[in-house]
């Protein structure tokens, strides 16, 4: 609700990390990494669709959701090279650091 707001994300998968089952995770990654605000939030949205996660896993590619606005190249081509070691280290972070299970969630503030 506000412009001064920031959200950051960070995967803590309960299952094995393989390409095919972090489409929406990369396709996160991939949005905080080449879009602005805006489209960013719209795109998010998207993603956190039942019906568009059920797509994605049944072999749609994640390009069929970009929003208008979005530059659509770039966010394709780092979502083509993102890889899954960041996935992973992110996952380490969350259990090693933060003593989450797997697949656990936590809200983490540093507010002011």
């Amino acid at each position: 609700t506000s412009s001064h707001t920031r959200i950051g994300i960070l995967n803590n998968p309960s299952s094995k990390i393989k390409e095919d089952n972090t489409a929406i995770a990369r396709g996160i990654l991939a949005a905080f990494l080449t879009q602005n605000n805006s489209n960013l939030k719209s795109f998010l949205s998207k993603l956190s669709k039942e019906e568009t996660a059920k797509s994605l896993a049944a072999g749609t590619k994640i390009v069929k959701f970009l929003i208008p606005g979005m530059d659509g190249d770039t966010f394709e081509k780092k979502y083509n090279t993102l890889g899954l070691d960041l996935i992973k280290t992110q996952q380490m972070f969350c259990q090693e650091v933060l003593k989450l299970l797997p697949g656990q969630m936590a809200v983490i503030s540093n507010g002011r």
